[in-house]
């Protein structure tokens, strides 16, 4: 069901805010950096971790995989936007074509290391290793008739050559797909025709071949080659001309009428238009036959800039099947995340919680003794009556949905608010949303107008003559997978100052209210954007009264143009600003009269930097003593504005402990870390003789200090 509107949306402060970067970039100046060029800087970043000699082989290759997935992500999801409409000479039009010519530089450039990378360094390396990334050509006579063989019996009858002739409709082209284009010609008629074959998604995309390899040596092929090889089986009679291969990526971005539709129907409707949104990239091998290019251009609606030629591989996240080779010595050391402090034991998990607080810092932390116990406890317990969740993003299979399902086949209230609009999870949580209200658990859709990005679980368990509530607040998704590969943090509590405010967050989210209260959570969009700047401004009052001021947070992007204006008048106000953000910031560091007491830098490298914790020193010497803050959003216009998103306030100082440990940690690497400069880019960093924390690096420093606590 889809929750009533219970927020104002389009109020006059909404409307303004459409207007805030032009402003903010007006005040800023040369401190505001375009968010679209700050995310290619932020690919860059991940790019190096590729190019990079201390990277294990293995990883090296997995982020040149990483790399191409981020910038397929980001052409569906910002290309579209920043294109003006056909036939607009306005100035801002002419900006925005400005700025497309800039992305598509800068694009060709990374994409140019990323081919030599590969070709000149990564290939000849997995070899010298024993992995072979083998051409068609480089296989013996022997090994082409093994994979040859292969073509016949597992791969020919999954394709679907498909002629791109007048009897035949242009066939669909699906997003991300690699195709073949054969001219093929009639040796009787002499006519010529284009015939596309895709290469199929659902097998391999590297062929391994066994015939002449000794273990441990390991050769492969990729797919695409051995189509191709093989393709005159596939057009018996006709003489191939010509063979091209490209690779289309179309726009995410859908817009629809609400003609009165559920979410659910909208969702499923915006689901099957994105299938055929515009192409906005078509990536193309060398060479590629022209007429297939103006055949290509014309149908799609393409112009130059929008055609990428490939020099090496046209679709490097098939090495993710590369990097996933089980070969130890070139891959990271294995790490196994541990119990969580204060959750070592065997005993009931709210039992543990009611004894105190518990953060959980995963990876190192483990999710499955954390997070998944929680609510699979819960599931089980007898005395707990209700469970209730939000969903972003949980995964296929996703234990958390499974414990609801068996909590609501045992007679537990359950709610489940699932956010239909996360983008590209949106079938799969469609179908959770299905499986659970098969069971009879209350599915609801959010608040209508906003997306619902709190990572947010209430338990209330009967307990000898009242309720109880117990709470999971944290900064990343209920996602099991992701739980291994990113960093986050969540707070498990009893406190009834918190738990009584989750209590009325999901009142909201199910229910129906306008001025929804809450004393110690921070929500968005009512109250989080006030906060934060109350807490900025409060900074400023400290360091011009005299008093110890300073901003340490950590975030994955910077981009709301109030927050970046006011960093910018604390730093000219003189207030110390440490930031740590992963991703793009709109706003740059170090800019004289602008933001020249402020640093950022970002971490890159084995785990995802994801978490949010934000620090306030509020006139203390002591860090333990200001304000700390967790939240599952960014500064982000977004996050503060469209989102409903939680911040919780940590008070125990064991807690704060832990949180300014992570941030001093992340602010003293000289392994993972890059500074950003006052042009918009970025410096990585290295350690200075001596400096053994700085050289160890974030993550390395966080599995030994996890490991360290619980060897005491």
């Amino acid at each position: 069901m889809d929750a009533s509107p219970v927020f104002p949306v389009g109020t006059p402060e909404a409307v303004a805010d459409l207007a805030a970067p032009a402003a903010a970039a007006h005040e800023l100046g040369r401190a505001w950096v375009d968010r679209d060029l700050s995310w290619l800087e932020f690919n860059r970043r991940v790019l190096q971790e590729a190019l990079d000699e201390r990277t294990p082989l293995l990883e090296r290759v997995k982020f040149l995989a990483i790399f191409s997935s981020n910038l397929d992500e980001f052409f569906m999801k910002r290309i579209a936007l920043i294109r003006p409409a056909p036939g607009d000479e306005s100035p801002t039009a002419q900006e925005r074509r400005d700025l497309l010519l800039l992305v598509r530089q800068r694009v060709m450039a990374m994409l140019e290391q990323q081919a030599r990378c590969f070709s000149d360094v990564l290939r000849p390396r997995l070899a010298e290793h024993g992995v072979h990334l083998l051409r068609w050509d480089d296989l013996s006579e022997e090994q082409q008739a093994e994979v040859s063989q292969i073509f016949d019996t597992r791969i020919s009858p999954v394709l679907t050559p498909l002629s791109l002739d007048e009897a035949h409709p242009f066939p669909y082209v699906s997003n991300l797909s690699t195709s073949w284009a054969f001219l093929l010609a009639d040796p009787v008629n002499g006519e010529s025709v284009l015939v596309r074959v895709k290469v199929p998604r659902e097998l391999y995309q590297w062929l391994r071949v066994r015939t002449g390899v000794r273990s441990p040596e390991r050769v492969f092929v990729g797919l695409d080659e051995v189509i191709a090889a093989n393709a005159q089986k596939l057009f018996p009679g006709m003489v191939i001309e010509s063979a091209s291969q490209f690779r289309v990526c179309r726009d995410a971005e859908v817009e629809l009428e609400d003609d009165g539709l559920s979410k659910r129907d909208m969702v499923e409707l915006e689901l099957q238009q994105r299938r055929f949104e515009p192409v906005v990239r078509l990536e193309l091998q060398p060479n590629a036959d022209p007429g297939m290019v103006s055949e290509l251009s014309t149908r799609f609606t393409l112009g130059p800039d929008d055609l990428y030629e490939m020099t090496a591989l046209l679709d490097y996240t098939t090495l993710f099947e590369i990097a996933e080779l089980p070969i130890p010595e070139l891959r990271d050391p294995p790490w196994t995340p541990l119990p969580p402090i204060g959750l070592e034991g065997d005993g009931s998990i709210f039992s543990a919680i009611r004894h105190g607080d518990v953060l959980i810092h995963q990876p190192y932390d483990s999710f499955d003794a954390g997070v998944e116990r929680f609510i699979r406890e819960a599931a089980e317990d007898p005395q707990v009556v209700s469970i209730k969740m939000t969903v972003y993003r949980v995964g296929d299979d996703t234990p958390f949905v499974q414990s609801l399902i068996h909590a609501a086949e045992a007679g537990k209230q359950v709610a489940c608010v699932i956010e239909l609009n996360a983008r590209f999870d949106e079938a799969r949580n469609l179908h959770w949303s299905r499986e659970l209200e098969k069971v009879g658990a209350h599915v609801v859709y959010g608040v209508s107008g906003l997306k619902t990005h709190a990572k947010s679980a209430l338990v209330v368990r009967q307990e000898e003559d009242a309720l109880r509530c117990y709470a999971h607040l944290a900064t990343g998704n209920y996602h099991s997978r992701t739980a291994r590969l990113y960093e986050d943090v969540g707070l498990l509590t009893a406190d009834p100052r918190v738990t009584n405010d989750v209590v009325t967050l999901f009142h909201f989210l199910t229910g129906r209210a306008r001025t929804p209260s809450f004393s110690k959570l921070v929500v968005a969009p009512m109250s989080m954007r006030s906060e934060f700047v109350g807490l900025i401004e409060r900074e400023i009052e400290n360091h011009e009264a005299g008093r110890p001021a300073r901003i340490v947070c950590k975030m994955n992007q910077l981009e709301d143009p109030e927050m970046c204006t006011l960093l910018s008048r604390a730093s000219q106000a003189g207030v110390p600003i440490d930031l740590i953000v992963r991703g793009l910031s709109c706003l740059a560091a170090g800019v004289p009269g602008l933001t020249e007491n402020i640093r950022i830098r970002s971490v890159v490298g084995r785990f995802l930097e994801h978490s949010r914790i934000f620090h306030f020193a509020a006139g203390a010497e002591n860090p333990l003593e200001g304000v700390f803050l967790i939240g599952s959003g960014d500064w982000m216009h977004r996050n503060l504005s469209e989102r409903v998103e939680t911040a919780v306030p940590i008070v125990h100082r064991r807690l704060r402990a832990r949180l300014w440990e992570i941030l001093e940690i992340s602010l003293a690497d000289r392994r993972n870390a890059w500074e950003l400069q006052p042009d918009g880019s970025y410096v990585q960093l290295f350690p200075e003789a001596g400096d053994e924390l700085g050289a160890e690096g974030t993550h390395s420093t966080m599995m030994r200090l996890a490991l360290a606590r619980h060897a005491v």
